[in-house]
């Protein structure tokens, strides 16, 4: 299944008790960033997905870009510097 999101939005790799999902996505709205939420403990493959891009570990949030590329608990600077906004 490819993940990859459209031009200027990400998709978020998250669980429903992750507190720092719910810090970004709080940032991710406030900014006009959208996003597709993937909670990784109801879609199969997920979770091993996250786990390929973070050294075996299930570390959320992990966000990925439109350029293929990932990044572990960005902050929202992060997200916009890589999506040019």
């Amino acid at each position: 299944m490819d993940f990859t999101p459209d031009a200027g939005t990400i998709t978020m790799f998250s669980t429903t008790w992750c507190g720092y999902c719910k810090r970004l996505k709080k940032q991710l709205d406030a900014s006009g960033i959208g996003y597709t939420e993937i909670n990784i403990e109801e879609v199969d493959g997920t979770a091993e997905l996250v786990e390929s891009l973070n050294g075996g570990n299930q570390t959320v949030p992990t966000v990925l870009f439109p350029d293929g590329s990932a990044a572990t608990n960005p902050s929202l600077n992060d997200v916009k510097v890589k999506l040019g906004v």
